[in-house]
């Protein structure tokens, strides 16, 4: 007796895939409003068991870990030494690889560098656009200066023609420009729906796990910043990749949110040239050229990216509010976190902040989001608040807690090794920090207990500047 396929009317969650069998204005899963869309699923008649037992029945055999193998050198290592490290070494054969980003970052440019490169080293590679055509795609590698006969180039939506073409190919790598804008007949939806970008991340999923051909995969974001689609495509890559970064800013940051090969500690950093994607190989040089010349309000941090230690400025203006309620405003940290710092100084330190605007900027288009960069905010914004220059050799290192605290921050000797390799000579640690200092001949440690110490420590070592410049005696503090 032949088994019928049927459909029915479902309607899904664009967000979470979450499903309804009527409309609602707001999904009960992930609380967003106007995501469900109308959706035709087909389904079959359940198989008995013995069609299942036969379904399932595939040949394979079970071995023991030990009897596996595979050694490192398998990965193909890329000449792009920022992407080989995000990637924990390089390319494993038959991974699925997620990249997601704002709508213009590079994540097309980025790709089509990484598709030459493993073109001109390991063997062919395809480069699949659902969005361009394959005339559009010529102007963009003859823009990156991108050629040669072994990166093969496809205008194409359907993913069983997709799925052909790698299978007669075999290239060593296959790239999906993106996952939204491709299709599979056999599901009645519209491509970018839930229920295609499910069942397309799970073909593509199989064919590189049975051929070992590396696929990557562009992913679209929606206004929250998250990959569009279900949830389910995240669970489902081995690595998801995403490419963040200011427009108005060259420099682009790659890190990794997931990684089954790897850590996901690591970042690569990137110039967005109109040559396409240059590397940065030494990221605290390159944040801190166009430092400003103006020292009030300007304090420099050494963040921990993975295991790179990473120099940034932070810019802070307080200015009187113009209108009645003070603005707080940032850019490059947690908003929240600025309104910590700033009861903090006003309580714990005596800063006058009431009725004043307070704007905090991390230059160069970076994020931070370790506590650690609080001393370091704090000295800016009380050195704009006082009108006190914290000085051009300065790097301040400290999570501040409610009290006014500095506490200790992980692998400081490693930041303040970085701060002195780039002539940094003054340092603001935490009070109980140990180190060991060997190589940090030349370096003050400015070791402070809590963020009031920090400020007037901070003005007092100005005063000696001054009075050693001028020749002077240095003043003597009373009490």
């Amino acid at each position: 007796m032949s088994s019928k396929t049927t459909s029915r009317t479902v309607f899904a969650c664009q967000q979470c895939g979450n499903q309804s069998s009527r409309w609602l204005g707001r999904c009960s899963e992930c609380g967003n409003w106007n995501t469900y869309v109308e959706e035709q699923v087909r389904t079959q008649p359940a198989h008995t068991g013995k069609s299942t037992a036969r379904s399932v029945s595939s040949g394979a055999r079970a071995l023991a870990l030990k009897e596996v193998q595979f050694a490192q050198a398998n990965r193909l290592r890329l000449g792009i030494r920022e992407l080989n490290q995000v990637l924990g070494g390089g390319i494993v054969p038959g991974s699925l690889v997620l990249v997601g980003g704002d709508p213009g970052i590079g994540k097309s440019t980025l790709l089509l560098q990484l598709s030459h490169d493993v073109a001109q080293t390991f063997g062919p590679v395809l480069y699949v656009s659902g969005e361009e055509s394959v005339q559009q795609l010529k102007l963009r590698a003859d823009r990156l200066g991108i050629g040669g006969d072994r990166l093969l180039v496809l205008a194409e939506n359907d993913l069983d023609a997709i799925v052909e073409q790698v299978t007669q190919i075999r290239p060593t790598l296959a790239v999906i420009d993106s996952i939204q804008t491709v299709f599979m007949e056999s599901v009645s939806s519209a491509p970018g729906s839930v229920s295609q970008v499910r069942e397309c991340a799970g073909r593509l999923m199989l064919l590189a796990k049975s051929t070992q051909v590396p696929v990557f995969l562009v992913g679209h974001v929606n206004k929250e910043g998250a990959i569009a689609g279900p949830r389910v495509l995240e669970h489902i890559v081995d690595t998801v990749l995403y490419l963040e970064g200011e427009r108005h800013q060259s420099f682009r940051i790659l890190r990794s949110q997931k990684n089954r090969f790897g850590s996901t500690d690591e970042l690569g950093i990137f110039e967005m040239l109109d040559s396409g994607m240059r590397e940065v190989l030494d990221p605290s040089r390159a944040f801190l050229e166009d430092r400003s010349l103006q020292e009030v309000g300007n304090v420099v941090h050494v963040a921990l990216e993975g295991t790179r230690p990473l120099l940034v400025e932070l810019q802070s203006l307080v200015t009187d509010a113009a209108y009645g309620t003070p603005r707080r405003s940032v850019t490059g940290i947690d908003l929240n976190r600025l309104h910590m710092l700033a009861a903090v100084l006003e309580k714990r330190a005596g800063v006058s902040l009431g009725g004043r605007d307070i704007f905090v900027n991390v230059a160069g288009g970076v994020k931070l989001t370790e506590p650690a960069a609080d001393l370091a905010t704090a000295l800016a914004i009380a050195s704009n608040a006082n009108n006190q220059p914290a000085g051009r050799d300065v790097v301040a290192l400290g999570e501040l807690g409610l009290s006014g605290e500095v506490r200790r921050v992980a692998q400081l000797e490693r930041r303040l090794l970085e701060a002195h390799r780039l002539g940094f000579s003054r340092a603001f640690v935490p009070a109980g920090s140990e180190i060991r200092g060997q190589a940090l001949q030349g370096m003050t440690l400015h070791r402070v207990a809590t963020v009031a110490d920090a400020i007037r420590t901070l003005e007092s070592s100005r005063l000696h500047i001054l009075a050693s410049a001028c020749d002077l005696p240095a003043p003597v503090r009373r009490g």
